[in-house]
């Protein structure tokens, strides 16, 4: 554990041990199983598809697949950052697939997705962060499911404008980049990322894409915030034009990863939820077991915005026929 981490100074219900050996009641859920979830799963390993359901060892796997929904991982299994909270392994990742973005579109129609859900591995290794392999992607499901909403999440980028333009020229119908923590636990929480900087990611995608584009975020609690510093990091965000928030407890991957400081009760993430409506988000999704990528924190962008990108697409030539 690093030696400025917190001990406990989140405010709220009495805290858990920090490396309490059973989980809360709440928090525990069913192991995955049943015929839908095994073609989904049968789908994957036969396509080579990364998912981050996997990879970041998400509770609510079996939940998802068994609805036939799953969140594509792109640029491999390797991360090139070793932050403290992630599951995804950390090495020197190898060469970037250049049948990938077409396999996980034809997975997505073979699945008859609604809402997509595509993320990253960040790859700090290439020079534009594996951004024209999101593109190639976003472009790819459009042409196979051009019904289907496409939501991304990607990493800062290192800052690289260009980067986050090419990503936004490909127009995903929603942008996620997520703070995670508060500012004050960012250098311990997220290797090399910025809290800043995330910020910024967050405002030029939405100014990239006037009008085209929700911008959605996510921080996990847990860590030691104090409530002054999640409300801060809430209206950060309204600052950047984000409309959708996802708050979501951490769960300690293995114990080589930053300990969880408390365990929220799910009346506190209820009441965060409120909070966040209050202050100007329009969704919110809140809960013990919520993740960016969880079927039950999407929320479809307003009618205007998506006949906006389809008439942009259609301009350019890029709408399937």
């Amino acid at each position: 554990m690093p030696p400025n981490h917190p001990n406990n100074n989140t405010e709220g219900a009495p805290s858990e041990p920090p490396e309490k050996k059973h989980l809360p009641a709440w928090l525990k859920v069913r192991g995955p199983g049943g015929a839908v979830f095994r073609r989904v799963q049968q789908r994957v390993a036969g396509e080579r598809l990364v998912t981050v359901c996997e990879e970041a060892q998400c509770p609510n796997r079996g939940e998802c697949w068994s609805h036939g929904s799953a969140t594509f991982m792109l640029g491999g299994e390797l991360c090139t950052r070793a932050c403290g909270f992630c599951a995804t392994r950390t090495a020197k990742p190898a060469p970037l697939d250049p049948g990938e973005p077409e396999r996980v579109a034809a997975a997505v129609a073979d699945m008859q997705l609604r809402h997509s859900v595509i993320t990253m591995v960040t790859r700090d290794d290439l020079p534009d962060g594996a951004a024209a392999h999101v593109a190639a992607t976003i472009r790819a499901v459009r042409r196979a499911a051009p019904s289907c909403i496409i939501e991304v999440l990607t990493s800062d980028f290192n800052g690289n404008a260009e980067a986050l333009a090419a990503v936004m020229d490909a127009r995903p119908h929603i942008f996620g980049h997520n703070l995670e923590t508060v500012e004050r636990l960012t250098p311990i929480v997220r290797f090399r990322a910025r809290y800043r900087r995330s910020l910024d990611v967050l405002r030029r995608a939405r100014e990239l894409a006037p009008g085209l584009v929700v911008t959605k975020s996510g921080l996990m609690l847990g860590l030691g915030e104090q409530r002054e510093e999640l409300l801060r990091s809430m209206d950060d965000l309204l600052e950047q034009g984000v409309s959708i928030l996802t708050l979501g407890q951490y769960l300690r991957p293995s114990p080589r990863h930053l300990p969880v400081i408390r365990y929220l009760r799910p009346a506190e993430f209820e009441e965060l939820r409120g909070i966040a409506l209050a202050r100007g988000f329009a969704g919110v999704a809140a809960g013990p077991l919520i993740r960016s990528s969880h079927h039950d924190a999407n929320f479809p962008p307003p009618p205007e915005i998506l006949a906006a990108i389809e008439r942009d697409v259609r301009a350019r030539g890029e709408w399937p026929c």
